[in-house]
């Protein structure tokens, strides 16, 4: 640490090589804190998070029970037992049917945000009245759906189904204006590109993981194969397939280079997204029992990256391009279904709902949250 700061103090260093040293050892060393929790809202499981860009300061998580909470992750007590509170609660008339499945904030403010549910509808929300702006209606369940977090020249939100197609539905407009055809199974998971705002890949049962330039009027750019094209080494039934099941993880890399997979035949991949080539990394056996979107996230700022995937009731946490299993965060009782991290809130711990992880920190805070299916009664 003292040559790092040295360093960094004569000139000799990039100021970026400290904060990502510095990271990677807090990351490293997370550990149950008994201090921290969260407001427990939730009837059933969770099956979502997302924390706003903004200010990192408001999550917001989407249950079974059809419910959606605010809460505010903000210390304003001083003391190191503390509380999450929740801001507010979705669960009056407008609320959703059914299961949350998707719930994500609009990237560029808090005033919005989207979720999507089981029971076939994708609602996008004012936040100040927490009344439904816009509801788009879909002929099947809706697994997932996604916002661009870079987008500037469109407002697409991609929304996967029980039907084969995706939906891109338009913001401005509140109308699907395009769907893209390819897969021949429910679409569990879509996710853009945050290296490229009309670059688009989605995960189906039919064991594919496309990509999508979403300009082209024409079929996928890229459809992956886990054997990279060679066939020889591949059953009839498996060329062009990304993994031997149902696809329901996908995560791009913060810089936008490469794509996790996970599926149902317990392998997480990593791809090359440019290319489309399998990198062969071995992560080894990673659970996945999920029939829906397994919702798993990468680190920013560390190096090496970290890779942090629901595996049972515990959260296995692997070095992004060696698989090295580096760690087991445990703490809760049953299944693990869904984590987010967050880089640059500046408090001095993370925490993590439900059971915490926690790591008092200086002034390059990580915070990583998971939450599983139902401790959190």
């Amino acid at each position: 640490m003292l040559g790092f700061l040295t360093a960094r103090q004569a000139g000799l260093d990039d100021p970026l090589r400290l904060r990502r040293a510095e990271s990677t050892r807090r990351v490293l060393s997370l550990k149950l804190n008994p201090d921290r929790d969260v407001d427990r809202i939730h009837g059933n499981g969770i099956n979502s998070l997302d924390i706003e860009a903004v200010e990192g300061r408001y999550m917001l998580s989407g249950g079974a029970d059809g419910v959606i909470v605010i809460y505010d992750l903000e210390n304003f007590s001083g003391k190191p037992q503390y509380t999450c509170k929740t801001v507010c609660t979705v669960g009056s008339r407008h609320v959703h049917k059914f299961s949350v499945e998707t719930v994500q904030w609009y990237p560029y403010d808090t005033g919005m945000f989207v979720s999507s549910s089981f029971d076939k509808t994708m609602k996008v929300w004012d936040t100040e009245t927490l009344k439904p702006a816009d509801v788009f209606e879909f002929e099947g369940n809706v697994y997932s759906h996604h916002l661009s977090p870079i987008a500037r020249k469109h407002s697409l939100i991609a929304v996967g189904t029980k039907n084969p197609k995706i939906q891109l539905c338009d913001l401005k407009s509140g109308s699907r204006i395009h769907v893209l055809q390819g897969h021949r199974a429910e679409v569990l998971s879509v996710r853009w590109s945050p290296r490229y705002e009309h670059i688009l890949a989605t995960a189906s049962a039919d064991s594919k993981v496309k990509v999508w330039d979403v300009r082209r009027a024409s079929g996928s750019l890229l459809t992956l194969d886990q054997h990279n094209g060679e066939k020889s080494k591949a059953s009839s039934e498996a060329v062009n397939t990304a993994h031997n099941g149902r696809v329901n993880g996908l995560c791009f890399t913060g810089d936008g280079l490469y794509l996790l997979t996970t599926g149902t035949d317990d392998r997480m991949r990593l791809w090359n997204s440019a290319t489309g080539e399998n990198t062969l990394v071995n992560y080894g056996k990673v659970c996945n029992e999920s029939r829906k979107r397994l919702q798993f996230t990468v680190s920013h700022g560390c190096s090496p990256e970290f890779v942090f995937v629901p595996c049972g009731s515990s959260v296995a946490v692997y070095a992004l391009h060696t698989g090295e299993l580096v760690t087991m965060l445990r703490g809760h009782y049953n299944n693990v279904d869904c984590c987010e991290f967050h880089p640059d809130y500046q408090v001095s711990h993370t925490e993590v709902p439900g059971s915490d992880y926690s790591l008092h920190l200086a002034d390059i805070p990580v915070y990583l949250f998971f939450l599983k299916r139902t401790d959190l009664f």
